[in-house]
């Protein structure tokens, strides 16, 4: 097949249900044409009489698989009996067990080592478990070659231990789940693709390198892919398509090409991290930061009228925003520690909000770690800020207590605008910024769709020569984003993210400009904040508006 790319589908747990996983690729393969190869991980076979009955239909050639289909063996007792040769053997047409463990190589080239089975917790292991034994006969071939460089695909059933560290968390219990073991192999193996199952879970892992930066050779990345179970109630994604030229036929450059997101390797955690862990593990609720609030009369006339109901007395607020003590707080003094002070800026900040140089007027509401405000030059009415209250330069700097009540914020404003009709647009630029600014534009709903709003701005992007990256939904932008790193960061109402490091000569009013454009909000003169200011005193009419409506969603709010 030379350098042609080898069409392959991965699948989770059948679990028996083989006419409905058929029946999918069937579909799949109608619509984008055949694949060459399907690789199941996982438990293939069930224990019910509906899948006996199923598979005696495969087992007789009543019915055939549609694709060449590849499995692992028994990951549970009950189903070892399926397997009559531990060697691997054809099971039925178009049905193949590949064996205990091995490595499979196509007609393309194409390397695929595999583990069947759960690791073994005693000896003599059970016949659906793998041992240290098993591990090292796979590995010590491969790697005893000089030439090794890794292998296309690795089929486990088990997860690695640990693979979410340094990347996005998997929704499953990570205290239980998974094989030190196969963390292991998966680390000698470095394979291009990495399948598992048995968790019940879709867990897609950022990229991560098999090289450590400026000390080795740069390799190709390693992707690991969870899958979940055939037809879960769910609708988990448990069918994975992908395209893959064999390693052996590529070029060597284009095999070491680096993803923007990808991470350090999971497995290969430093001394400095494991201690950093340990400390995590043992922190006492002292060491953690402690929760800060800053109080100040949002609905008190500018000219020093009354209080608001429910906000404590505008005086208090200064020297608590400068993290100083209120009289109040003296009686406890002898027996707590001093709080941790905020992270304080190198000089003026326009929007620590313990700042004299911080516009008050402007600020619609303010919680424990974050506030709001409107921003100074809005494209619309509603278009505000989400700002830590401390000094941070961008939201990969946060720390998890600030992190958790932004989103609480995005999730308030989302419920604002969409009662007003409207779906919220959220962008953040940390280049030439000294003060993390999360913008958040409503856009009314019958202007356009989220599609509409992702498609400007892509075309703008294009037009300026920037590569939008689209990033997983759950992805911690950290893993994406060292702190330090300029980029601009776009989120959707779908959860859909934009993401694109910046390079020079970036365009300061980018996602300003996309959303003023005539396929978003058709406000192109509004581009530039500097042309939309108004007057301090319609500044504060605005402010005064807006936090009234909003006063039903904002979580802040004290009754």
């Amino acid at each position: 097949m030379g350098d042609q790319p080898v069409r392959v589908l991965a699948c989770g747990d059948v679990e028996g249900r083989l006419n409905a996983l058929f029946n999918r690729v069937q579909a799949i393969q109608k619509k984008t044409g055949q694949f060459d190869l399907l690789l199941c991980v996982g438990e293939f076979f069930g224990t019910t009489p509906e899948a006996e009955a199923e598979w005696q239909q495969y087992k007789t050639g009543a019915k055939k698989a549609s694709i060449h289909t590849y499995i692992l063996g028994a990951a549970s007792q009950e189903t070892v009996k399926n397997f009559p040769n531990a060697d691997g053997c054809e099971l039925a047409e178009n049905i193949t067990y590949l064996g205990r463990r091995g490595v499979f190589t196509g007609v393309s080239g194409l390397q695929i080592a595999y583990v069947s089975g759960q690791e073994a917790l005693q000896e003599p292991a059970p016949a659906h478990c793998f041992t240290s034994k098993d591990l090292s006969a796979l590995v010590s071939p491969l790697t005893s070659n000089s030439k090794f460089r890794g292998v296309d695909v690795l089929l486990t059933s088990q997860w690695p231990r640990g693979v979410w560290n340094y990347g996005n968390n998997p929704e499953v219990n990570t205290k239980s789940c998974g094989s030190g073991s196969i963390a292991s192999l998966a680390d000698k193996l470095k394979p291009r693709y990495h399948f598992a199952a048995l968790e019940g879970a879709h867990y897609e892992r950022l990229p991560y390198r098999n090289h450590v930066v400026l000390q080795e050779n740069a390799q190709h990345v390693s992707r690991f892919i969870a899958l979940a179970t055939v037809s879960n109630p769910a609708k988990k994604k448990y069918l994975y398509a992908f395209n893959i030229i064999p390693m052996k036929t590529m070029d060597p450059a284009e095999l070491a090409k680096q993803p923007q997101d990808v991470t350090e390797n999971p497995y290969r955690r430093s001394a400095k991290d494991k201690t950093e862990a340990q400390k995590t593990a043992f922190s006492t609720e002292e060491e953690e930061e402690p929760a800060r609030q800053f109080f100040f009369d949002l609905s008190r006339k500018q000219d020093g009228g009354s209080w608001g109901r429910g906000r404590k007395r505008p005086s208090d607020w200064e020297g608590r925003g400068r993290g100083q003590r209120h009289d109040g707080d003296q009686r406890h003094q002898g027996q707590e520690k001093q709080p941790r002070r905020h992270p304080q800026p190198p000089g003026p900040c326009w929007f620590c909000l313990a700042s004299p140089q911080v516009e008050k007027h402007l600020v619609i509401s303010i919680g424990t770690h974050c506030y709001v405000a409107l921003a100074k030059g809005a494209l619309t009415p509603r278009h505000v800020l989400i700002l830590p209250i401390g000094h941070y330069q961008s939201v990969v700097e946060l720390s998890s207590e600030v992190v958790e009540e932004m989103e609480k914020y995005k999730s308030a404003l989302s419920s604002f605008y969409k009662s007003k009709g409207e779906r919220c647009v959220l962008f953040e630029r940390n280049y030439r910024s000294q003060h993390l600014q999360l913008q958040v534009v409503p856009v009314p709903l019958d202007r356009c769709t989220t599609e509409d709003i992702k498609e400007a701005f892509m075309v703008q992007a294009q037009e300026q020569n920037m590569e939008l990256m689209e990033i997983p939904q759950h992805t911690d932008l950290k893993q994406i984003a060292p702190p330090g790193t300029p980029y601009i960061y776009v989120e959707l109402d779908t959860g859909d993210k934009l993401f694109y490091r910046i390079q020079k000569n970036f365009p300061l009013q980018f996602g300003r400009e996309v959303l003023a454009s005539e396929a978003v909000l058709n406000i192109p003169t509004r581009a530039d904040w500097k042309e939309c200011k108004m007057s301090r005193e319609e500044e504060e009419e605005s402010c005064k508006q807006l936090r009234e409506d909003f006063q039903q969603y904002d979580f802040a709010w004290e009754d």
